[in-house]
């Protein structure tokens, strides 16, 4: 008899592929991982899939659902590899995406780079039309001119077309009859409409939304249409559903017409498993450190919930610099991402300095331990050589590692022109690459009013848990969590989260003179939208939670902040209460109370999702007993140099275990270090505990 009861998540990163199966009988969870074949990420992503099933005797038939996460769409745009976009927009604004919003990166250079546009000028078209700010038609749509673009852009061999009109978001209809145009003229040619993709203010955001739409759509089709034909020819006849860059899930449909709300799903993913570990560990105030092959991510959570943004720069050019990239108005999780990660370069540059990052081996050619051809020293090969990773027991021992060449490429190319020996040298790339974490973060939540000291570190990723105690010590962080499977939690991330949708509509007005009846249409409207999307996700109607909010500012100022709105009808009877919770919002947020000025709202945003149904999983490599205790080797910690380690097997250790450090704990995915003064203990989760005591 066929059972649907498994589920899978799968991860794809920068460097792996993780892969997690769940047994919904039972909730136990299994765990995979795979070097991600970067030439065709599905090729690792299928074999990845085909050897967890084979390991627990499951057929493809038997799972009823998989979850997924891509970095395609990101490193589409990063890479350039999208389709050959044209733009239609009103007339005079053809060179929007290329004057931007007059901001500057690099205040003082005068030659710094801009983003390059993802259209190109020669694609850009214009026709005559106006729609006023309030919605109005000022000038009639010139449907001549939509026929002539047509022509120019078929002519140039288009292989989608944006739409993107001033004030299309408050009136879409000529957005809409330019697209009617299109499919008539240019038939198979994806088109995407700036007010179905984000119907806010602000033409510079709003055009590369829709671009950026554009540009990858038929990239994303065809991969989750391959992905889709492949998983079917193996047998699998479930659902498929996407990760969305806000932490809901979306359907396969819906992914191919929306495929730029793709671009953080993978990142997303880890901060989703970070809210569910927060609540399970009942660890409300959380910094999640992801820290995999590639990049480091952190994000906040308060009370067991990550901040989530309306707004994400793609593409940047200074990968880590604000205001380098492509402004994207799409729902996101707000989190920042490092360059450094497992295979961070490590270099001595012009200066004679060392640095690490952000460049990275990747899986191909990867870190010199690998093996496969890598000859540049990585943040890998720095932890391999401190004795915190097993040459033996590398993905459980299915990736032996060459420390000779580690040895042999950190002492030519870092120790020697550095004048230190080859342990030294991997001792400054493994602090030079906590310190560019510790940094980043201090930033990160100085920026929110926070202090570090105040919150639990949780640490995952596959490098995480190795990097995680050297992190918390820069920041003051008294407690780390490092959860069961720390090493492919982001693909478990997919396993906890549920369907959900953002979407929003602009409406400009002083609060006191706001038209009630107007906001409550585009409430109306929203809700209608987003049930319908959560509805065809397979969510019964009567389960949708629906949350309010709108983005607001002191008239005057530039920029807006979000506020939760009351329930019920919204009228001049609750006036004083939202403008109270816009005042309490804004005083947390910057820590200073402004009154008897006016406030202005600008857009109006709908969340909805559905009632969490959490189930406290059951890990397969967790608990399994026998001695924990595999034996010592000598690993280094700053002003102790090597000192001897207990290593043990985080399979075999049970709930309640205690260790005093200095300890080193593996598994197939991860590896956990912790420094001499640290108290480690399991709780009834299986999670791992570790306390940093005083100070040596």
């Amino acid at each position: 008899m066929k059972n649907n009861d498994f589920r899978i998540g799968i991860d794809v990163g920068g460097t792996f592929t993780d892969l997690v199966l769940v047994d919904g009988r039972t909730n136990r969870a299994s765990f995979g991982k795979e070097l991600t074949s970067h030439d065709d990420p599905s090729r690792s992503m299928l074999q990845g899939l085909q050897r967890l099933l084979d390991a627990n005797g499951i057929a493809w038939t038997d799972v009823g659902n998989i979850v997924h996460a891509t970095t395609l769409v990101t490193n589409a745009i990063i890479e350039r590899k999208g389709a050959k976009v044209g733009l239609i927009t009103t007339r005079g604004f053809r060179d929007v995406l290329e004057i931007g919003n007059e901001t500057r990166y690099e205040l003082y250079d005068l030659f710094f780079e801009k983003p390059a546009p993802l259209v190109s000028r020669q694609l850009r078209q214009e026709v005559s039309e106006r729609i006023g700010v309030n919605g109005d038609v000022i000038t009639p749509l010139d449907e001549d001119d939509v026929a002539a673009a047509t022509e120019v852009l078929r002519e140039y061999g288009v292989e989608a077309v944006a739409v993107c009109l001033m004030h299309g978001y408050r009136n879409p209809s000529h957005e809409k009859r330019i697209a009617a145009q299109l499919r008539d003229l240019l038939p198979g040619v994806p088109v995407t409409l700036s007010s179905d993709i984000a119907p806010v203010i602000r033409e510079y955001e709003r055009a590369n939304t829709a671009s950026g739409n554009a540009y990858v759509q038929p990239v994303v089709e065809q991969y989750l249409t391959e992905l889709e034909t492949g998983l079917s020819h193996r047998g699998f006849d479930g659902a498929v559903h996407l990760m969305l860059s806000a932490g809901g899930l979306t359907t396969l449909g819906t992914a191919k017409k929306q495929p730029i709300h793709l671009i953080e799903s993978g990142p997303a993913a880890g901060a989703i498993a970070a809210g569910y570990f927060s609540r399970l560990t009942d660890t409300p105030n959380l910094i999640s450190f992801d820290m995999g092959g590639t990049t480091a991510k952190m994000c906040l959570l308060r009370d067991g919930e990550p901040e989530r943004s309306s707004e994400f720069e793609a593409a940047r050019v200074q990968r880590f610099k604000k205001g380098s990239g492509l402004p994207l108005k799409v729902p996101v999780i707000d989190l920042i991402e490092i360059g450094a990660g497992g295979g961070s370069i490590a270099r001595v540059d012009g200066m004679g300095l060392l640095k690490v990052g952000p460049e990275s081996a990747s899986s191909t050619p990867g870190p010199v331990c690998y093996n496969r051809g890598g000859t540049e020293p990585t943040v890998t090969d720095s932890d391999l050589v401190l004795g915190y990773l097993s040459p033996d027991y590398f993905l459980g021992g299915e990736l032996k590692l060459d420390l000779a060449a580690v040895h042999q490429a950190i002492g030519d190319r870092l120790a020697a022109p550095l004048g230190m020996d080859v342990s030294s040298a991997a001792a400054g790339v493994h602090r030079i690459v906590n310190e560019t974490m510790a940094s980043a973060t201090r930033m990160y939540l100085t920026e929110r009013g926070e202090d570090p000291s105040r919150y639990t570190l949780l640490a995952f990723g596959g490098a995480g848990p190795v990097h995680a105690y050297g992190l918390a010590k820069s920041l003051g962080i008294a407690k780390i969590v490092v959860p069961p499977g720390a090493g492919v939690m982001s693909a478990l991330g997919l396993l906890t989260a549920a369907p959900a949708c953002d979407v929003a509509r602009s409406y400009i007005s002083d609060l006191s003179a706001v038209d009630w009846n107007i906001v409550n249409r585009l409430f109306a409207d929203m809700e209608g939208e987003a049930s319908a999307l959560l509805v065809a996700a397979g969510v019964s109607k009567e389960e949708i939670v629906l949350t309010r909010s709108a983005d607001m500012r002191f008239i005057g100022q530039g920029f807006e902040i979000p506020t939760v709105l009351p329930e019920g009808k919204l009228g001049p009877d609750l006036l004083a209460d939202i403008e109270a919770r816009f005042i309490h919002d804004y005083a947390v947020r910057f820590g200073r109370r402004v009154d008897g000025v006016g406030v202005e709202a600008l857009t109006w945003r709908l969340t909805a999702s559905i009632p969490r149904r959490e189930a406290q999983l059951a890990f397969a490599t967790s608990g399994q007993g026998g001695d924990a205790r595999k034996g010592q080797r000598r690993a280094y910690f700053e002003g102790k140099g090597f000192i001897d380690c207990a290593v043990f097997e985080r399979s075999k250790l049970a709930a309640g275990a205690t260790i005093a450090g200095p300890a080193i704990i593996e598994e197939r995915e991860s590896t956990i270090v912790a420094g001499p003064n640290t108290f480690i203990s399991v709780d009834g989760h299986f999670n791992v505990v570790i306390e940093i005591r005083e100070t040596e």
